[in-house]
């Protein structure tokens, strides 16, 4: 079952949906949620499934990106679910390697592929080994989920997403759900396989998050830290990766670092910059790492 939300993108979904359609693997159902589109989306929706009778078409009042994908997985019938955003789109041949793979290996729970990042005239890869993790907590360290935790580039057994919904009126709420899903999860693959083409769109809400976006964001490793995976909170890179988020939020907002103690103990593993703010942020504090970052900013901006 591929879920594709539609909202306002009348110039790519064709596109998007021709590049699934297109596939060699052909036992898919795709499920467009026509989100309150106010546009002619509902229509080429529409005009869509009379072209292909695995198309199948929800219309709905507007309720968001999250509300849009948990229409479409109440419908799903299919023993795999993925999604994939409407302005977005897959490389030819891409689903029949994966599902080659996942038939393979029935008992991987979630597969990872990669991801190709267009903008403009640019583009840029995120590629993974052909690997896979029994511990949930190594796929967020080792692997680095927390950097890549999209929905769009993965497919789940769709039981997966039982009790499990994506929130509504949060953003980045791929952030939010992915650890629910990791912790239900037996085996989490990642592959070589092929790519999920990214399309830039500079009117997205994540392209253009402020302050109040990115203390959603924070919260959700909030989240992550103290409700599914504590033991992350014992990885460098990853503490350094919150830490850098709670800086931008205080800049932003003001709001007092929602982490009173963070301490580091290793920086063997940290790029020079962040192994600077570690021992800054293990002497001064994170509530003064935040007024200095700040200060700095400032500083730069007027000189």
């Amino acid at each position: 079952s591929i879920v594709i939300p539609v909202y306002c993108v009348p110039d790519t979904l064709d596109k998007c949906v021709k590049s699934i359609l297109g596939q060699s693997y052909e036992d898919i159902e795709i499920i467009l949620v026509d989100d309150g589109s106010p546009d002619d989306c509902p229509k080429l929706c529409n005009r869509l499934a009379e072209i292909d009778k695995r198309i199948t078409v929800v219309h709905k009042v507007n309720g968001g990106l999250s509300d849009a994908r948990n229409a479409g997985i109440r419908i799903a019938t299919g023993d795999y679910i993925t999604f994939v955003d409407s302005d977005d789109y897959i490389d030819h041949g891409v689903y029949g390697k994966l599902m080659n793979k996942l038939t393979e290996h029935p008992e991987y729970d979630i597969i990872e592929y990669g991801i190709r990042f267009k903008r403009k005239d640019e583009e840029k890869c995120l590629s993974f080994n052909d690997t896979f993790y029994t511990d949930s907590s190594r796929y967020w360290t080792e692997g680095f989920a927390y950097n890549h935790s999209y929905a769009w580039n993965k497919i789940y057994k769709r039981t997966l997403f039982e009790n499990i919904h994506y929130p509504q009126g949060k953003v980045f709420e791929d952030m939010w759900t992915l650890p629910l899903l990791t912790k239900k999860a037996k085996i989490i693959a990642t592959t070589d396989i092929g790519y999920y083409n990214y399309c830039w769109n500079h009117n997205s809400i994540t392209s253009n998050a402020g302050g109040n976006e990115l203390r959603m964001l924070l919260m959700a490793h909030y989240n992550l830290m103290h409700h599914h995976y504590p033991e992350i909170k014992g990885d460098a890179k990853y503490i350094m990766h919150v830490v850098n988020i709670q800086m931008d939020v205080y800049e932003m907002t003001g709001d007092s670092p929602i982490f009173k103690s963070i301490p580091i103990t290793k920086y063997d593993n940290l790029s020079h910059k962040n192994r600077l703010k570690a021992r800054l942020l293990n002497i001064l504090g994170i509530t003064n790492l935040c007024k200095i970052n700040k200060f700095f900013h400032r500083f730069v901006k007027c000189h």
